[in-house]
């Protein structure tokens, strides 16, 4: 069982910036993604991961809130001793990224749909992108489009209740491929032959993808991208962690605003590590809001 955490004290050890842990942040589960990418790219590292899944999904949420979330996170980690911060949610980068940077004292990584990588790649010159809707009609989704899908028709699709599926620990139940199915085979006739999977939770719906769509689409999951950039990051800022003798750097450490069962659930089928998670009240201006609001 999860268990209740309120640290008032840095949670990275004593020494250089080098030794300190890397924040991972998203609204729920699907940042888990990214963290399994940084850790195969960056082994080395300690890594702290919030999932802020009492206010999960961030999709359905307006502008403000996301920015303000975000925020909060983004200064609890850097709090807590984070020398860097992964954002790794699409609708987070997409509202809020500008803003968490200007206000934080250490560097950010966030991520973006993969419509770069999906314009060079495709053939038929026709590509599908699932997101949340806060992301597609994000301005910097929208600026994404204008910059590199100039010969390239990209079908736009919310992933309505797939995030929601994934918080569930749903990834391949006879519901979820039907609502999946009759997002994809619209891409399908369309001649789509490339997907960009645009939200972070995405990828944990690869294999029930694969199920509908089989090799006529290939795949962008940008997660690896995100990985490499925060190396770069990293290496920039002279913040990389030494070489771990044999056992490597110790297992990431889980934190999550509500009580932690599905994340913990996730975290032990998709990247098989059985931890601990500690669950952290997060405040900020907008939930203060929420938490005095009469139920």
């Amino acid at each position: 069982m999860s268990a209740e955490s309120t640290p008032n004290a840095s949670i990275a050890t004593a020494g250089s910036a080098s030794s300190a842990p890397v924040g991972i942040f998203d609204s729920g589960l699907g940042g888990l993604s990214v963290l399994r990418a940084v850790r195969a790219q960056l082994p080395d590292e300690a890594l702290l991961y919030v999932a802020d899944s009492l206010y999960a999904p961030y999709g359905e949420r307006d502008d403000d809130f996301i920015a303000d979330r975000t925020l909060a996170i983004g200064d609890w980690l850097a709090r807590q001793g984070a020398k860097a911060l992964v954002v790794a949610c699409n609708t987070a980068t997409a509202q809020s990224i500008a803003l968490v940077r200007e206000k934080l004292p250490i560097p950010l990584v966030g991520v973006e749909p993969g419509i770069k990588p999906a314009a060079l790649q495709s053939r038929s010159r026709v590509a599908g992108v699932l997101a949340t809707q806060v992301t597609l009609r994000s301005a910097r989704f929208q600026a994404l489009l204008e910059r590199y899908a100039a010969d390239c028709r990209f079908i736009c699709q919310p992933g309505h209740g797939l995030v929601q599926a994934v918080e569930r620990c749903d990834i391949g139940s006879a519901e979820l491929r039907t609502l999946l199915a009759g997002y994809l085979e619209p891409m399908l006739e369309a001649g789509a032959d490339t997907l960009v999977l645009g939200c972070t939770h995405y990828p944990f719906l690869d294999a029930a993808i694969r199920d509908i769509v089989g090799d006529r689409m290939a795949l962008i999951d940008t997660s690896v991208a995100i990985a490499r950039q925060l190396e770069r990051v990293l290496e920039q800022h002279g913040m990389r962690a030494a070489p771990q003798a044999a056992a490597g750097a110790p297992l990431p450490r889980f934190f999550s605003t509500d009580d932690g069962t599905h994340l913990r659930q996730l975290v032990a089928t998709l990247l098989d590590i059985d931890a601990r998670v500690e669950r952290v009240p997060i405040p900020s201006r907008r939930t203060a809001v929420l938490s005095s609001q009469p139920a």
